[in-house]
């Protein structure tokens, strides 16, 4: 582990699911469940997660297209 913490560019990865987790409660219909069939919430969980993946893929090429400029 100490061997992890001398190289340089390494650094811990939990925070990634922390921050998951955290975008994914930002949808009310998750976070509150208002789903009763299991496969409505896993519906809206993938939604979610196309949702959240789609806007840091748009946030990435504008970044990108600035650099670019």
């Amino acid at each position: 582990m100490k061997d992890k913490l001398r190289v340089p560019g390494w650094r811990a990865r939990r925070w990634v699911v922390e921050a998951c987790h955290s975008w994914l409660n930002r949808n009310r219909g998750l976070l509150i469940r208002w789903s009763k069939k299991d496969e409505n919430h896993r519906a809206l969980l993938m939604l979610a997660s196309g949702l959240i993946a789609f806007k840091k893929a748009q946030v990435a090429a504008l970044q990108a297209a600035r650099v670019a400029a």
